[in-house]
């Protein structure tokens, strides 16, 4: 071949890219599954898991700590309070939340960023809470506020996350009682898709509410979501204060409380998963009729993380069939109780974005579309069971998320799908690739990946011989290169800063 022709099957080559890279960055504000779910729980078992988490409720009790609040709430509806243990007539809590929504909207600063969460709609959303990051280029280290800021862009410019997220990295170069601010912010000047307030202090989740108020308008904000929030009970049956003083000032500003036992089955659940799914049924029924007793048809999602540990070191596991089950299961009886369902994301306890972190990842992203999730967290950039927010990963993972965009459209039976003009065109013994409708569809028939290469070895060679992680570095780096930030209000903006410049300058600093 001469170096003629050699330069212009590159040239056609990288058209070719650009092009499907324009096609595959069209505005997807979050999936709409046209698949049916895939249920691997039968209602025979379901009901035998709502009963034993009635029993669970009414026999054991789930304990309240440090909320005196709280448990007045309880005794208010019925509740038998024992100290800080409540115990829950048969039928309380499935009956306080028949108020709850089944559907909601979580508005975005850019209407065409609102999210549907519930019915047949997924959500995908970032890695939230690891206090490390890595990169191929600078390793593990502790994650800081540039950090935080870069992973809001990239999740920005990924048109398969449909959310912003919320703790994205901790920036542990800021004071805990103060990164709050830093953080609220960074997803509202960064990005205009939607996004999640802080939990880790009531005090906080005021100052997020205010926050949103300050980009939506106080009325507007006070009477339609524009904030998701992660309230994580400590399993086994226990809510702490911390998550149920954010829960309260949520709940009571109609802001989504995701209330989500945290469970490591064999730790802080039975091993089994009928026993984990009674009791992370019991938790999750209580955390979210508490919202309703707070405000009546606030929105709330009904969530879960659950994952297994090993047996020989106590480690967490992901990817696994057991979790795989209690995942799927977990989403029948959310849609049973009639509620949207958080849950899955691409999970992985390996160390590097290497073969371990792509399998895991995958089996759980793909239970996670199947089983009809309506809202995933850690949907890209998860390592290191949740310690490490990987920049390579994320863009990896972002990867698969476009895929399920596309899974979930199932099989298109238009006229167009069904290509009768194409057979009757080419017949038989001829090829489709040159026929009319071929031509027609060649640039989006299939998804191309952005990370996969798909060369010949000669080709690959070329190229610099890279595998997919450092693909996915240059990836990152060209992308955080070619971010632009979107339009924000400058009086809006000026008015968020001068919120926190006063709210930071009424308190010392602190690491608590």
């Amino acid at each position: 071949m001469s170096a003629t022709a050699s330069r212009a099957g590159r040239r056609g080559r990288d058209a070719r890219r650009v092009a499907r890279q324009g096609n595959q960055s069209r505005h997807i504000p979050y999936i709409k599954r046209n698949i049916p779910v895939t249920d691997l729980v039968s209602d025979e078992a379901c009901e035998i898991i709502e009963a034993n988490a009635e029993t669970i409720l009414e026999e054991i009790g789930l304990d309240f700590r440090d909320d005196p609040e709280s448990l007045e709430l309880w005794k208010g509806v019925g509740a038998d309070v024992q100290g800080e243990r409540v115990h829950f007539p048969k039928g309380l809590c499935r009956e306080l939340l028949k108020t709850a929504p089944a559907e909601f909207t979580q508005y975005a600063r850019n209407p065409v960023n609102n999210v549907q969460i519930g019915g047949n709609n997924t959500v995908l959303a970032p890695v939230y809470g690891p206090p490390f990051v890595h990169d191929l280029d600078k390793g593990r280290r502790y994650g800081t506020i540039e950090d935080f800021e870069n992973f809001v862009k990239l999740a920005y410019m990924a048109p398969a996350m449909h959310h912003s997220g919320g703790t994205v990295c901790e920036p542990v170069d800021l004071p805990v009682n103060k990164r709050h601010f830093d953080m609220v912010y960074s997803h509202i000047k960064y990005s205009d898709k939607p996004f999640m307030g802080s939990v880790t202090a009531p005090e906080r989740a005021e100052d997020s509410v205010k926050m949103a108020a300050l980009v939506f308008g106080d009325e507007f904000a006070r009477n339609n979501c524009v904030m998701l929030n992660l309230i994580n009970a400590n399993s086994p049956m226990t809510f702490d204060a911390t998550m149920l003083g954010a829960l309260k000032t949520y709940a009571a500003n109609h802001q989504a409380c995701v209330v989500s036992p945290f469970i490591l089955s064999g730790a802080m659940s039975p091993v089994s998963g009928a026993g984990t799914l009674s009791q992370l049924l019991a938790e999750a029924m209580a955390g979210c009729a508490l919202t309703q007793v707070i405000r009546p048809g606030t929105p709330v999602i009904f969530g879960t993380f659950v994952s297994s540990i090993s047996m020989q070191s106590g480690a967490p596991t992901f990817g696994t069939p057991e979790s795989g089950l209690v995942l799927n299961g977990a989403a029948k009886l959310a849609r049973r109780l009639n509620l949207p369902f958080r849950s899955g994301g691409s999970f992985t306890s390996s160390k590097l974005p290497d073969a371990q972190a792509a399998y895991e990842s995958a089996q759980t992203l793909l239970m996670t579309l199947l089983s009809g999730v309506n809202f995933s967290l850690h949907a890209a950039g998860w390592l290191e069971g949740g310690l490490c927010s990987s920049y390579e990963k994320f863009v990896m993972d972002a990867d698969q998320c476009a895929m399920m965009e596309v899974l979930a459209r199932g099989i298109d039976v238009s006229e167009n799908g069904q290509a009768m003009d194409a057979v009757r065109e080419v017949g038989p013994g001829g090829h489709f690739l040159g026929c009319a409708h071929t031509q027609a569809n060649f640039e989006d028939a299939f998804y191309r990946s952005r990370i996969a290469d798909n060369n010949s070895v000669e080709q690959w060679m070329a190229d610099g011989s890279k595998d997919a992680a450092t693909r996915a570095n240059g990836i990152w780096k060209k992308m955080l290169r070619e971010y632009e930030a979107p339009a924000l209000n400058p009086t809006i903006d000026e008015a968020l800063i001068d919120f926190m410049k006063t709210r930071k300058a009424s308190f010392p600093d602190s690491n608590v």
